[in-house]
């Protein structure tokens, strides 16, 4: 089967991409002007200095937050509300807030809601005043981890910003909610389109949705709605949708002569190579799906692109920092999990032989079942390919690390990598420069004891990996 390429997008980006929301609160007309208002641009905003600590400040109408919690707690629904937010000083009127994650939300009862500073969330300052924003930055995602200070995900960002790959920033702050105390939070941008337009460029950026796999469903659009989410760029779906005909149906002597005109492969092979440098369990191959994809249209290649490292260097969701000294299956895009971690009777890209075909998730894309799961067995609204929101397999890892010569580009790359970051003690160094800031600005919000303990387990985890 011939695949032609993607049509090229149409140059020019639309106006601020606005995300799916529910009815605004409050009219954006009757919004205060807001302190800043700038448009996308290649200049870093300030407000992502990570040489100082920051402050947050939320405040909501007591029942709007009451609605928000009961919405999740009924229905899993994550609903938006109207907030004043105030940014290192500066205050914004009528701010989009809601709640965000997935394992990260799950257990979530009323007496944690009790504590709304240490919840995950997403700030969104353009959610109701259109181009609202701090000098260009206008979505911040306040960050979840099982590490009370988040070194882990702080030095994954920092190491991965400082290869070259398009990296999100991340700050440490002080963060409050209604009338909480301030509690430590790492704060980090949420992918958006001013954030496409610096990192990467004009083109069009996709999320992965946790609901969803990548597997490839037909030409109409509304077929992946559970599956890809577009962040950035003119709505448009017909790149990813070849894209992902592509690297399903070709055979396999076509995807590995052809697949260097759909993917910057030589990108992927470093993605996946950081995912497994960092120990993140969580990436394109976890059981998040985390990952985003953008459609370059002056060279119509895919690039896959990071997202969400709270489970970098061995955290787990709600266990802390554990399994230090293993790291994850080489090979797997960091997909697998540390030794001796992995649930009983699990491996892999398989499921538990106990394992009930009929107790999967609403919305589950189970793709390629291990042997002994009849797919007959499942709704037929479940088929497709991948392992999709249980992790443990995405089809284009898995025909990638087929391919000797794809496989050989990872290994080079995780090799530069370690010799890179782990090698010459770099990592180290961002890792005590995160905790010489906490340890003396940051001393109200979390003991310096703790901190110094979760540096020195991760210089563990980081001689360990060296020592490999």
């Amino acid at each position: 089967m011939t695949f032609p390429k993607p049509l090229r997008v149409a140059a020019g980006i639309a106006g601020a991409l606005m995300l799916a929301s529910c009815t605004t609160p409050t009219d954006a007309d009757d919004a205060a002007t807001p302190p800043s208002i700038s448009s996308s641009s290649a200049v870093m905003p300030a407000v992502w200095d990570s040489s100082v600590l920051h402050t947050i400040e939320v405040d909501y109408d007591a029942g709007d937050y009451e609605s928000l919690i009961s919405a999740y707690l009924q229905s899993g629904e994550k609903v938006w509300i109207s907030a004043t937010v105030t940014i290192d000083g500066e205050t914004f009127e009528n701010v989009g807030l809601k709640l965000k994650g997935n394992s990260s939300l799950r257990g979530l009862n009323e007496e944690q809601a009790e504590s709304p500073e240490d919840l995950p969330w997403i700030i969104s300052l353009d959610k109701y005043v259109d181009g609202q924003s701090l000098d260009g930055a206008s979505e911040f995602a306040v960050r979840s981890n099982s590490a009370e200070a988040s070194l882990n995900e702080a030095l994954a960002l920092d190491i991965l910003d400082a290869t070259g790959p398009a990296a999100e920033q991340a700050i440490a702050v002080s963060f409050s909610a209604g009338d909480s105390d301030p509690a430590l939070r790492l704060v980090v941008e949420n992918p958006d389109e001013a954030w496409m337009e610096r990192e990467l460029g004009d083109g069009s950026l996709y999320k992965a949705e946790s609901t969803g796999d990548w597997s490839y469903r037909g030409d109409d659009p509304d077929e992946y709605a559970t599956s890809f989410d577009q962040k950035g760029g003119d709505d448009d779906l017909t790149p990813l949708i070849a894209f992902l005909e592509f690297i399903n149906d070709s055979d396999d002597e076509e995807f590995a002569a052809s697949l260097s005109e759909w993917l910057d492969v030589e990108a992927f092979a470093t993605y996946l190579a950081f995912q497994d440098l960092v120990q993140n369990t969580d990436d394109i191959d976890g059981p998040g799906n985390n990952a985003y994809l953008y459609w370059d249209p002056e060279t119509e290649l895919m690039t896959v692109v990071n997202w969400d490292l709270n489970l970098a260097y061995g955290s787990m969701p709600g266990g802390g920092m554990g399994g230090f000294g293993e790291r994850p299956d080489a090979g797997a895009g960091g997909g697998g999990m540390p030794e001796g971690e992995r649930p009983e009777g699990f491996e892999p890209g398989e499921l538990p032989e106990s394992f009930d075909p009929s107790d999967m998730p609403e919305g589950f894309e189970p793709g390629d079942l291990p042997e002994g799961i009849d797919a007959s067995e499942l709704p037929a609204d479940r088929a497709g390919g991948g392992m999709g929101g249980m992790g443990g397999g995405t089809v284009l890892v898995e025909r990638f690390l087929e391919v000797p010569e794809f496989q050989a580009l990872y290994d080079a790359a995780l090799a530069d990598l370690e010799a890179q970051w782990y090698d010459s003690g770099e990592a180290a160094e961002l890792l005590g420069e995160w905790t010489d800031l906490l340890t003396s600005d940051a001393s109200h919000l979390v003991d310096p004891a703790t901190v110094e303990s979760e540096e020195a387990e991760l210089l563990a985890r980081l001689t360990a990996a060296d020592e490999d």
